[in-house]
């Protein structure tokens, strides 16, 4: 076994290298700047005539609008003249919120940047403007509504700059038109989508808001109000005012989304028809802003037929994978939750909601669920409840969790939350009822803007094992423009049990520091950031503290992003693996015993901005007894936002591996074409083929949103094992329609 004084020793000439380099490289320069006292104040003007949403700008209205230009770069380098200016004016009546937006481009339609067309983009690769609200004044909460050249949308929520829910779905509108000179936007944001307080008679509304532009191929991002380099558009300490609005009071806001849907699905072993099932689906959604603050969702027969496919993953590793959530009732509000927000520790995972079992990943149909919000300045209460109905391999289960999180000073909060899963009696199945329950507390501090700390401590109570189990994650992070120093520390106990959560592993104590430097070198005016660094990663046993289990020391000397945003990296990776249990990665067995060997990285793409892009990574080096070459590659080809093809591949190159030393060799492929009339009408395919279990699948989907947030939809899943003998397959088709309408 390796002693923990044995590993230091070993670890610290490279500790001392690496934080010898970026202090030395920290020193040149200290632009964080604190929050004003008094805020900017910016004023609406109340419009006096209809206002037609056309990107057109073309309303007399909008030239006797305050012009807002006074933006601040924060990339390429921070400060300094802005070669993409940018005006927003601002008007409202007594419906809607409305801005217009000019974003001048030195290089006209030609400098447009835009990958395609689909809602929800990638805002740090496409040309982009965005407004953030903070309508309660929060300080540690936004919505943002962005755009592209092309009028897609994007809304998302922001809690505490550090958590964005990019999943939250408002009801807004916006047009485009682009120009020889740039591109005009439009926005139309009911105050029905934007959550405030009850306005104090005769007294205009402040809201909280910043704007933020990237003009992609310069890679030129710039924000209203002046913001630092080193923190988002969402940190909303440093907001402008908003003054000027009369807003009407609070009123009646339902927003109810029935569907309908109908399913049909084989599976076939070989060209035996095994299983076939045909049925309609009748269900829906309301969101009800009881006031301002409250906010009541209910979902009966809830149903995901448009959701994502999980990408096929080859785990190598001895840690659990974390698959995201990608249904859109649970991401709603998903940061809200403790834990939230990072994949080592998480008290409640709404993943664990609609599935048969831990053993068996297929879903079970949800009855109905219900979440309550209630959000002021000062605190946040929230509820979840769902119900999910029993099936032959599972029994029935209720779902409930609860939040408390009350804030303090500017950006600090504290929270509690309470999880618990009953599972009902199957005599079917020999399983009497269960329960299992979670009490977490965490917190986060801001005692300046640069300086970030969290916190989370949880415990599991379990009814079939009768057993208590403890786990927890503390953090520490500075950011400045200059470097970012930080530690993690996570711990789960072997006892704990979260049915609604997640855990990376059990019975471990984690502790991750590290840093790296920031620097923008002016003698070399081709790279933009030059960010050397390293993060030790290490591992024992939470029971037995003096029993190791694994350590990384990953050390980044080159991690550079190119002017163009492209990207090159070298790294190492020295390894120490004490492995004391059953380990059969990719079913090779791996002897119980102490490793030692060190990987090495290339990785680099281009700039993914362009009509043609690509990436390619290769990881090399020793793997316990044996050898392993990864390879990455990846293309992109958009010759129009309204066409886009990627391909990625991954190779496994296993050599002498295990006790056996045995070599294996697996193959992971997949493609996506997008194909996209406008931004309401598109249609996505996308293949993926794994040839360690000879799975490949076709997800086929096409969706027109034929009035806002109202959808439809054709979906065709196929997905065959050549694994087995005979081939076993299954094929799923489903449409859906859905409608929106608010009250």
């Amino acid at each position: 076994m390796i002693s923990k004084k044995s590993f230091f020793k070993k670890l610290f000439p490279y500790v001392v290298s690496i934080l010898f380099t970026s202090s030395l490289a920290g020193q040149e320069q200290n632009d964080n700047f604190p929050p004003p006292e008094r805020p900017i104040t910016i004023s609406a003007t109340k419009a006096t005539g209809k206002i037609a949403i056309d990107g057109r700008l073309s309303e007399p209205d909008w030239e006797s609008a305050e012009i807002i230009s006074d933006f601040f770069k924060v990339e390429p380098t921070q400060g300094g003249d802005i070669a993409n200016p940018t005006l927003v004016r601002i008007l409202y009546d007594d419906r809607n919120l409305y801005f217009g937006v000019f974003c001048k481009d030195s290089m006209g339609k030609k400098g447009i940047r835009i990958q395609d067309l689909r809602r929800d983009f990638d805002n740090g690769e496409n040309d982009v403007f965005g407004i953030q609200i903070d309508a309660q004044n929060t300080r540690q909460y936004a919505i943002s509504f962005q755009t592209t050249p092309h009028g897609n949308q994007l809304d998302q929520q922001s809690f505490n700059d550090t958590n964005t829910d990019a999943d939250w779905n408002a009801l807004w509108n916006v047009r485009t038109q682009r120009t020889e000179e740039g591109y005009f936007a439009e926005f139309s944001i009911p105050f029905k989508s934007i959550r405030y307080d009850k306005p104090v008679e005769g007294m205009p509304a402040e809201w909280g808001i910043t704007f933020f532009r990237m003009a992609r191929k310069d890679f030129e991002k710039t924000v209203f109000p002046a913001i630092p380099q080193s923190f988002s558009e969402n940190r909303m300490t440093y907001a402008a005012k908003l003054t000027g609005l009369n807003v009407p009071p609070p009123s009646a806001n339902i927003r109810a989304e029935p569907y309908a849907l109908y399913q049909y699905e084989e599976s076939k072993s070989g060209n035996v028809l095994t299983e076939k099932s045909s049925e309609p689906k009748i269900g829906g959604d309301v969101k009800w802003a009881i006031s301002p603050n409250t906010v009541l969702d209910l979902t009966i027969n809830t149903d995901f037929a448009q959701a994502d496919v999980d990408r096929a993953v080859n785990n190598l590793e001895r840690f659990n994978i974390f698959f995201p959530e990608r249904r859109q009732f649970f991401l709603e509000n998903s940061g809200i939750w403790s834990g939230g927000g990072n994949t080592q520790v998480r008290p409640f995972f709404s993943r664990t909601i609609g599935l048969e079992n831990s053993f068996n990943a297929k879903p079970a149909p949800l009855d109905f669920g219900a979440r309550f919000t209630d959000r002021n300045e000062d605190r946040t209460l929230a509820g979840l409840v769902v119900r999910q109905s029993e099936t032959d391999n599972s029994t029935g289960s209720t779902f409930g969790v609860a939040q408390y999180t009350q804030n303090y000073g500017k950006e600090n909060n504290i929270g509690a939350m309470i999880t618990y899963r009953l599972d009902d009696t199957a005599n079917n199945l020999g399983i009497s009822s269960q329960n299992n329950t979670t009490i977490s507390i965490d917190g986060l501090i801001r005692p300046k803007s640069e300086i970030t700390l969290s916190y989370l401590l949880s415990t599991s109570m379990d009814s079939e094992t009768g057993q208590t189990g403890f786990s927890g994650r503390v953090y520490g992070g500075a950011s400045t423009n200059d470097y970012y120093l930080g530690y993690v520390n996570a711990f789960v106990s072997s006892d704990y049990s979260p049915d609604m959560g997640y855990v990376f592993q059990k019975d471990v104590m984690y502790h991750s520091p590290g840093g790296y430097a920031i620097i923008r070198p002016k003698s070399l005016p081709f790279i933009r950031r030059w960010d050397p660094g390293a993060f030790l990663n290490y591992y024992h046993d939470f029971e037995d503290f003096g029993n190791f289990q694994q350590a990384r020391l990953y050390i980044f000397p080159v991690f550079i992003w190119f002017k163009d945003n492209s990207f090159f990296e070298m790294s190492f990776t020295p390894t120490w693996q004490n492995i004391n249990f059953d380990f059969a990665p990719l079913g090779l067995e791996i002897a119980e015993g102490n490793y030692r060997y060190t990987r090495f990285l290339l990785n680099y793409f281009t700039d993914q901005s362009k009509k043609i892009s690509g990436s390619g990574s290769y990881d090399i080096g020793n793997f316990y007894n044996g050898s392993r070459n990864t390879l990455n590659l990846g293309m992109r080809y958009a010759p129009s936002p309204h066409i886009a093809f990627s391909a990625n591949y991954e190779r496994n190159n296993i050599n002498s591996l295990g006790t056996l030393h045995q070599d294996l060799d697996t193959d992971l492929y997949s493609a996506n074409l997008r194909l996209a009339l406008n931004p309401r009408v598109q249609l996505s395919t996308f293949y993926q083929y794994n040839s360690f279990d000879e799975q490949g699948g076709w997800n086929v989907r096409f969706s027109w949103e034929y009035m806002p947030l109202s959808f439809i939809y054709l979906v065709f899943n196929d997905t065959q094992m050549d694994v087995f003998d005979p081939v076993e397959s299954s094929t799923q088709f489903i449409s859906k329609i859905t409608f929106l309408k608010q009250f």
